[in-house]
């Protein structure tokens, strides 16, 4: 069947975050989309509504397949049940890899800019961030490996944070790429913690590696996090999966989660997870086709009407990383300036001291809601920069 997403479907006044207005601004930010979910999870949860017992629940048998049939047909990532833990959310699982991998005072290395909780969580958890700036050449970010292994070297890292597809930039990192990364990490017996929770929505002409995939005999060092909830636009109900492939790390992982019961999910996030796996991939082929038109449209926009902004083309998902240094030298300036013109961008400081003078903004919108938002952004920034 055909899905329809230029459908808008008017979310105010129902407790979003995203849409949390008194006003008619448009939210063009937070990472969720303004798309129904796929019918198969929706009927999936009202089936378990229908049911009327909404009791404890277990993973089944195959719920576990149902995860191991998509990541080993999409990406060759083989997996076994021992293999895969159950979490609340990526978020919660970056604080809970600082108990396996470090200890209070430890050093944390992440890179810059970055989604914001790869920082916050690391500082929360009384662990010493250390940040390494991402490189921009020829329209898109680069690992600095020279100055990750100068600092992983002089703060003694215990545990890197890698974001793959990355956050906010885009890019999906290439296996030469993380083959680098694990080479260096390996050479200084640094833990990686890979969040691949974009890697559903790689993007046409590129190719998403999971570090698993890679880390033969560094297994007992490497942890993967992903989600559906991404993926399908479920992000209000929790779930999210632990990979790891040693016995031993497995354990440990599990141990720590049971310290707080964060080891199981809700009766709906399971039923959503396995309709998602089983039944959801002709959904996101139609959905990734339309985000990579609104993708287009929104780069040919700026190039025709804000050509200040300076564009990094996104290689997965859809969230795009502007450069908006034209308009302003002022990151609070700059965020006033948009949200004046109603229209809310996430400001690009927010994701560490590379992001100054950025905002990432959201494409996952009917075509009408972009339409508008991009021309508020015009007339927010009329007559300004050079």
């Amino acid at each position: 069947m055909l899905y329809n997403f230029d459908e808008v479907i008017d979310r105010r006044g129902t407790g979003s975050l995203k849409w949390h207005y008194s006003d008619d601004t448009i939210p063009l930010w937070v990472a969720d989309m303004d798309f129904k979910a796929a019918p198969p999870i929706l009927n999936a949860i009202e089936q378990a509504v229908q049911h009327g017992i909404l009791g404890y629940t277990l993973p089944t048998e195959a719920l576990y397949a149902a995860i191991i049939d998509w990541h080993s047909s999409r990406y060759g990532l083989m997996l076994t049940d021992k293999e895969i833990l159950f979490s609340p959310g990526v978020v919660p699982s970056l604080a809970l890899m600082m108990n396996v991998f470090t200890e209070v005072g430890d050093a944390v290395l992440v890179n810059d800019p970055v989604y914001t909780p790869f920082m916050s969580k690391v500082t929360q958890n009384k662990r010493t961030l250390v940040r390494s700036a991402l490189v921009e050449a020829d329209g898109k970010y680069r690992l600095d490996l020279d100055d990750m292994e100068a600092k992983i070297i002089k703060h003694s890292i215990k545990l890197y944070f890698l974001c793959n597809p990355q956050n906010p930039g885009g890019r999906v990192w290439t296996a030469d790429e993380l083959n680098a990364v694990l080479d260096l990490c390996k050479k200084h017996d640094v833990a990686i913690v890979s969040d691949e929770i974009h890697q559903d929505l790689t993007l046409r002409g590129h190719t998403f590696t999971p570090f698993l995939t890679l880390a033969q005999g560094y297994e007992h060092k490497v942890v993967s996090l992903t989600s559906m909830t991404k993926t399908f636009n479920i992000a209000g109900i929790k779930g999210s999966l632990i990979f790891a492939k040693d016995a031993a790390l497995i354990e440990k992982i599990d141990a720590q989660q049971h310290l707080n019961d964060e080891y199981e999910l809700n009766m709906f996030a399971y039923a959503a997870m396995h309709s998602a796996y089983r039944e959801g991939g002709e959904w996101l082929a139609q959905l990734l086709a339309y985000i990579e038109d609104n993708i287009e449209f929104t780069l040919q926009f700026f190039a025709e009407h804000l050509p200040n902004i300076k564009v990094m083309r996104p290689e997965a998902s859809y969230l795009i990383w502007l450069d908006c240094s034209a308009y302003s030298q002022d990151d609070e300036q700059l965020y006033d300036i948009l949200r004046a013109a109603k229209v809310e961008l996430n400001a690009g400081i927010k994701y560490g001291e590379e992001g100054h003078l950025k905002m990432r903004i959201n494409v996952a919108c009917p075509r009408m809601l972009l339409e508008a938002g991009l021309a508020r952004m015009v007339m927010a920034f009329e007559g300004l920069g050079s």
